[in-house]
């Protein structure tokens, strides 16, 4: 393990799990990554090898049958992991987005019957906010879940679902009226219901189709998909939390969780494009020396490697804010920001180091290539990371004046 990322004040098991998830990383991802990657093929193989070592659990509390872990300690395996391979990273992103919900904001009975099988991957999540034609914009979503006796009836297409067909559980963000006043800003009559399914495309169960995978330039394996509800009937009591209107709430809390995530994925492919470029730069010779002794290479190494280090500072202290207890939407934007830019800026380095050669489907560097734009979208652009932030910080300095 070289000099980059490390992180300081982990704890004796926090270190055994990274040698562990490193180890299965180089062993069982990185051989096969690229091959399936080009098939746009899904890891079966790996995710049955995540769920050996336990990582489904990783965050699940031990009396739900979870390893208990922390934020910083999963933020730091996903590191270890996207550095194999983005794809699989994004397997469990919306799994675990989807349990940290149920741990702080569902009911006893819903988290006794979704956590235990989650924690052993035999109930994987998915996260649904988005939909086709309001990107960014969460307050204007249509999807509608309508009373009716003891349950609710959900209509509306949802987009871009990441494990939209592996999936058997599903967050739904919607829209509900009831007992809501009609000028009530838009945030209060969002709900959160728990969709469960089979997993597979077409007609999953009655009223809910998953179509297909949607074609993508990378992140490739992983299934991403659209979700179409026509009348699904829901009970009541998978209303997260048993109450409406709370929804947006929620899905924010879940969407902190996922920005750290998306700034740990940064993080990995960072630190895997320069691993790639300072070893091909030792290997490549011009002018009768290696690359590497060039002046103009050295800078650029020197540049990669400190974009390396800041993004993973800044996601370490996001994680560790979260873990605290303390709200995290300035650290965990300031992260997702600065890690998705500089993972692209990284990658495209060592693309350039690389010449020609990085251009050819043969070489690691290409796939990482197109993997990397994924994260200047993903969990919010960089401009509604701003956004945030920007607020954040008139906030934090208002209250001081």
């Amino acid at each position: 393990m070289g000099r980059l990322a490390r992180t300081e004040g982990l704890t004796d098991i926090q270190r055994e799990i990274l040698h562990t998830v490193r180890g299965f990383v180089d062993k069982e991802i990185l051989p096969v990554a690229g091959e399936l990657e080009h098939r746009d093929e899904y890891p079966a193989e790996i995710v049955e090898g995540l769920k050996e070592l336990g990582l489904f659990g990783l965050m699940i509390p031990e009396e739900y049958g979870g390893l208990g872990e922390s934020l910083l300690t999963y933020a730091l395996c996903v590191e270890e992991i996207a550095r194999g391979w983005m794809s699989v990273s994004g397997i469990i992103n919306t799994h675990f987005i989807v349990a940290h919900m149920l741990r702080h904001h569902g009911t006893e009975e819903q988290r006794a019957h979704f956590l235990p099988r989650m924690a052993t991957g035999e109930v994987r999540g998915a996260f649904s906010m988005s939909e086709p034609a309001l990107g960014s914009d969460v307050a204007a979503i249509t999807s509608k879940g309508v009373r009716d006796g003891d349950d609710f009836l959900l209509t509306g297409q949802k987009m871009w679902l990441t494990n939209g067909g592996s999936s058997t559980l599903v967050a739904v963000l919607c829209r509900t009226d009831e007992g809501q006043p009609a000028d009530a800003p838009p945030h209060r009559s969002m709900t959160t219901f728990l969709v469960e399914k089979e997993p597979g495309f077409g007609e999953v169960r009655p009223g809910l189709t998953i179509p297909g995978k949607i074609e993508k330039m990378g992140y490739k394996g992983v299934d991403t998909t659209e979700m179409i509800m026509d009348g699904l009937r829901i009970p009541a009591a998978r209303v997260l939390g048993g109450t409406t209107g709370r929804g947006f709430y929620q899905m924010m809390d879940g969407v902190e969780v996922g920005r750290v995530n998306v700034a740990a994925r940064g993080c990995g492919v960072a630190l895997r494009a320069f691993e790639l470029g300072i070893a091909y730069a030792q290997q490549r010779h011009t002018f009768g020396k290696p690359i590497a002794e060039h002046q103009a290479v050295q800078f650029r190494l020197a540049e990669m490697a400190t974009k390396v280090e800041a993004a993973h500072a800044l996601m370490v202290g996001a994680a560790r804010t979260k873990d605290s207890g303390r709200r995290n939407d300035l650290e965990a934007g300031m992260a997702k920001y600065l890690a998705a830019e500089y993972c692209k800026e990284v990658v495209e380095g060592s693309f350039r180091i690389h010449g020609g050669y990085g251009f050819s489907k043969e070489y690691e560097i290409e796939r990482l290539y197109r993997e990397a734009p994924m994260l200047l979208i993903g969990e919010g652009t960089a401009e509604i990371q701003k956004m945030i932030i920007g607020r954040r910080l008139l906030e934090e300095y208002r209250e001081r004046n």
